[in-house]
Order: C-alpha cells, then structure tokens, then sequence
C-alpha cells in the first residue's frame, strides 16, 4: 500500500477531488459548507476542488429557485455533479436481435434502440446491424458520439479480458472474433466485452430482483443454457472467464443434446431454433404425448444444470431470464430439484428486467469503469505530521 507524504501533491489533489465528486454525486445539489461537513475537509481545499471540476466541466453550480432571493436574503451557493457532462452505452448482440441502451453518468435512461438480425447472419453483417441501432439511438436523443465515456457490450461466448470471444458457439463466425478491437473502431471511448449472462447478472443486481441479494446465480435459459453468478456481490468470471457455461454439461453424455431431449420423432430435432422448440412446446400445451415428454426432458435437464452450478456455489437467490423463462413448466420443477439437493434451497425467481437485462448489465459495466476513473485513486495513508 502507497505512503501519502508531503512530497505527493498530485495524489492527495486526486484524492481530495474525488472525495468531494462523490459527496456532489451524492446530493441532489450542496453548498460549499455542506460538502465540508460531509467529507471533513477544510473549506479552502473544498472551495479549490470545486473550481477544478466545474473546469473539467463535472460540477455546475446550481440556479438559485426564483424568488429565494427576495424572501431570504442572497442565497448560499449550491452545486451539482454535472451527469449530462457525458454518456454510456450498454450493448447486447443476440441470435435474433441487437440492442442499444443509452444514459447519463449518473445511469438514468435515456433511450433504448433494438435491430432484428437473422440468426444466421454473419458476424460483419451482425456488427453492422449494431451500428445501426447505435448510431439511430445518439440521431434520436441528440446525443453526440463524442460524449461517450465507455461502452459495454453482452455477447455470448466465453470472452478473453481484451474482448476476443475465445469460444462462441451461438453465432455464426464468433469463435475467435476480436469483438473489443472491431467494435473500438466505432467508439473513441474504452469498450468493454462481457458474457451476456454475466451482464445480466450485474443488471439483476443493479436493477432488477437481486437489488437485496449479493451472492445470486442468473440463469439465462435456451437451448444451450448458460449462467452468471455473483458472490458477495462481485462478478465472478472464473480462471478463463467461462465460469457458468452449464450449457457444456451435456457433453458428459452425448445422449442428451438438445438436439435429442426435444425431439418429439425418433430423429434429432432439426432445425434446432427458438421457433422449433417453441412449436415442441405448443403441442405439449395441447396434450401431444411425445411433445410432452419432450418439454419434460428439456425441462429436467435445465433443472439439473443449475442444481450443479447451485451445490458449488450455494446462492441465496436464483434469477431464471432468457428465452426459456417465458415457457411453461421451468420454476416448478427447479425449485423441487433444488430442495432436494440443498442444505438451505436458495429462492428461485423470474427476471425482472427481462429481455432488456443483457443491455442493463452492459451500461452497467459501463457505469463501473467510469465511477472508477472518477472517484478511484491509489490507496494511501497520510502519514502523521
């Protein structure tokens, strides 16, 4: 851990700046005496930091009510963190569609934009479609390109920290894309890749049913399952950032592909899409006895999937979203699983932000690398004078 000392201005100038950003962020609006109250700093040093970040365009000092003036005498000063001062964007790119979600620095939305894309486009086509929704969402809200601060993106595959997609089975031509550098061509500003079932986890956390809950599994349910788990709060990525691939699970027994669990003929089901599986399962809604049994056999997988990751990682709470949440019979059968194998069953819930939780995660990844450029600094103890 660093020493602060007499000789490091620059670090206790950044410290001090960050202390008083937060306290402004904090509050709706403050006066200068209020600030030192809240961090214990001096005035002089709170009156410097403020003129410091209303030049770096962060802090704006705050229009006195009309009126107040006449009824009370001058006014004190009041001022604000300026959250219009720059923009996120969180990004999903799925089998059938491409989402865009904007907002300010303090994480309000301000628009959203989603693009079909055929499930079988290619990966430069995918991108474009992206591009697309990005550059009608900043026309339609008036914001411009170069007042983004960070982007973050959900895509599925396991993703390298520099935002290759090492292994991405869902997309056509995704398996090695270098998804971080093609995308900074568009942006001026860091993007960040995720797995899209870890953002969904951090947006279930941030915004959705987890917001009481730290240590919680997000299940995005489909054809190939795949899961994001927070513990004690914090993403956790794994060794090689595949943590939660479920989905690979059948491998142990080659018999149970997808493929084969919903077939309702003696032959694998194919094409294996969304619209096929759901038509598998219309027909068990109907009563068809082998579409039945096919639901069964789907739904019995995916609920020993998630009881594996579960009996790892022993969450308090389980999120089912994706695709999958919205067909019948999923709950049910998880939450008796689960009291079967569990010490203490952890609660088993729907998504709450449903199809827009990859792009929530996402913005929110976002959100956290720019609260760490602006308020983080090197750990230091001030040492005694």
């Amino acid at each position: 851990m660093g020493r602060l000392t007499g000789g490091d201005p620059s670090l206790l100038r950044r410290i001090n700046s960050a202390v008083v950003l937060r306290a402004l962020r904090a509050a709706d609006c403050a006066t200068l005496t209020e600030v030192t109250q809240v961090t214990g700093l001096s005035r002089p040093t709170v009156e410097g930091v403020v003129e410091g970040l209303m030049e770096a365009g962060l802090v704006v000092e705050q229009a006195a009510e009309e009126g107040t003036a006449r009824r009370q005498g001058r006014p004190a000063r009041r001022y604000r963190f300026r959250a219009e001062a720059g923009h996120l964007l969180g990004l999903e790119i799925g089998a059938h569609r491409v989402a865009a979600l904007l907002s300010d620095l303090d994480g309000r939305i301000l628009g959203a934009q989603a693009k079909q894309v055929d499930e079988k486009a290619p990966a430069d086509e995918r991108l474009d479609r992206l591009r697309a929704a990005v550059a009608e969402l900043l026309r339609r809200t008036g914001v411009a390109r170069g007042s983004l601060r960070a982007v973050g993106v959900g895509t599925p595959g396991i993703v390298e920290a520099d935002g290759t997609v090492r292994l991405g089975t869902a997309l056509p031509q995704w398996t090695g894309l270098r998804l971080g550098e093609r995308l900074s061509r568009s942006f001026k500003c860091p993007v960040l890749v995720e797995n899209d079932a870890n953002a969904a986890a951090v947006a279930e956390h941030w915004k959705g049913v987890a917001t009481e809950t730290d240590d919680v599994v997000f299940v995005l349910a489909g054809l190939s399952p795949g899961a994001g788990s927070l513990i004690g709060g914090r993403l956790h990525r794994g060794f090689g950032g595949a943590a939660g691939e479920i989905g690979a699970l059948h491998l142990l027994g080659r018999e149970v592909t997808p493929e084969t669990l919903l077939s309702t003929t003696d032959q694998p089901l194919h094409p294996l899409d969304e619209q096929a599986v759901a038509e598998v399962f219309a027909l068990a809604r109907k009563g068809d006895q082998r579409a039945e049994a096919a639901v069964d056999r789907f739904n019995r997988r995916l609920v020993h999937d998630v009881a594996a990751l579960v009996l790892a990682l022993d969450p308090e709470l389980v999120v089912v979203g994706g695709w999958a949440a919205g067909l019948d019979g999923v709950l049910d059968p998880l939450r008796r699983e689960l009291a079967r194998y569990c010490l203490r069953p952890p609660r088993v819930s729907l998504s709450l932000l449903g199809e827009a939780s990859i792009t929530t995660g996402a913005l929110r990844l976002a959100l956290d690398h720019v609260e760490a450029e602006l308020f983080a600094v090197e750990e230091a103890v001030v040492a005694p004078g």
